[in-house]
């Protein structure tokens, strides 16, 4: 859509997206279907409905919890803004961050975390602390109402029905990137 494009083939997004034209067509199909045959895909419409089906059509307001380097670059991550997710507040435990300023945000004690939650219509909360403090902080945040947790440090949380939680594990990730590299180099060496 940012080329200008006004429709798109089920073949031509296969070669974007290194799967085939069928298996497109039948993701798509779960969802309804998008296109049409002989015609392909409207761009703006597949990426409006699209959106849709991710939640991108509504803002989320989130906060994020640990104000140490990681934190600081979430929190500095302009991208978010473009997609529905608000930067909203930033908080820590340690009193050398707080009173830091995180693009336009205040670093704030976690002593505050209750009432700005509940002020501000958070539902989105970033968890970018030590694993220890992860699940009391989590338990926390649930109490709180927070219903969704990007959660970043080194421990699954275990949190109740319809708390929605995304674990990122940053160690992982790095050995799934260094497994498909040594799967390429073996390929390419045979």
């Amino acid at each position: 859509m940012a080329d200008g494009v006004e429709r798109i083939s089920s073949q031509d997004l296969s070669k974007l997206m290194n799967v085939t034209a069928s298996q497109i067509r039948q993701d798509f199909n779960n969802f309804g279907g998008f296109g049409q045959q002989g015609y392909g895909y409207n761009v703006e419409y597949l990426y409006n409905e699209i959106g849709k089906i991710l939640g991108l059509d509504q803002k989320h307001n989130f906060i994020i919890i640990g104000a140490g380097n990681l934190g600081r670059a979430l929190g500095n991550y302009m991208n978010f803004e473009r997609r529905g997710f608000l930067f909203k507040g930033m908080f820590d435990m340690n009193p050398d961050l707080i009173g830091m300023d995180v693009r336009g945000v205040t670093v704030m004690h976690t002593d505050e975390l209750e009432k700005f939650i509940r002020e501000n219509e958070i539902d989105i909360a970033v968890l970018t602390i030590p694993k220890t403090g992860a699940v009391a902080v989590a338990e926390k945040l649930v109490q709180y109402g927070i219903k969704a947790i990007w959660n970043f440090a080194h421990v699954d949380l275990k949190v109740p029905a319809g708390i929605q939680v995304e674990n990122v594990h940053l160690s992982d990730s790095l050995m799934k990137l260094s497994y498909n590299l040594n799967r390429y180099n073996e390929e390419q060496n045979q």
